[in-house]
């Protein structure tokens, strides 16, 4: 008997009892092999990928050693530098005083006054560099700021104890930092009258 070419395949066709479909064929190894990377493969991409973050490891550590050795070089120039400002404003007080000192005929009167200009020039110098002066004159004591050398009795009763009455030599602050206390003579605490 003459097979018919129009049956179909008999894995595919269903089967007429159950209805279920025949399995389908297996892939082949082969061809399963050249989708999965092999071993090998994998090694030499995470060994690329180890040298990549190596690089750029060496290359970041290199750019924080440069922000690091500038940096110092920034600290190094400040520290040296850092009175270039306030320098430049006392080279002006200094031409003034040989100007003074330079002059043979001056009068008494002249040489106060180029005096009292010098004094306002290295003042504005102190102004523009943030160096205050302290002068606490019938302030309270303040040991922060002013430094004791000895108490006096009060000239009037109405003074409060450790009022500052006499200011032997001014402090000085420079941006709010005490650089040098003010020398003062405070006043003695009241005595209690006798009994």
């Amino acid at each position: 008997m003459q097979e018919n070419s129009s049956t179909p395949n008999p894995e595919t066709q269903a089967l007429p009892d159950t209805g279920a479909v025949a399995p389908t064929p297996t892939p082949d190894p082969a061809t399963e092999a050249t989708v999965m990377p092999s071993l090998e493969d994998l090694l030499k991409a995470a060994e690329l990928k180890a040298a990549e973050h190596h690089d750029a490891w060496l290359r970041a550590k290199a750019e924080t050693e440069n922000v690091r050795r500038r940096a110092q070089d920034d600290i190094g120039k400040a520290a040296k530098f850092a009175v270039e400002k306030f320098s430049g404003e006392l080279v002006a007080v200094k031409d003034s005083l040989e100007a003074a000192l330079a002059s043979d005929n001056q009068s008494a009167e002249h040489l106060k006054e180029g005096v009292e200009l010098t004094l306002r020039q290295l003042v504005a110098a102190f102004e523009k560099s943030g160096l205050a002066e302290i002068n606490p004159l019938g302030q309270k004591f303040d040991p922060n700021f002013h430094q004791a050398i000895g108490q006096i009795e009060a000239p009037d009763q109405t003074t409060e104890a450790n009022t500052v009455l006499s200011v032997l030599q001014k402090g000085y602050a420079l941006h709010g930092r005490v650089i040098r206390p003010a020398l003062v003579m405070v006043s003695k605490a009241k005595a209690a009258p006798a009994a």
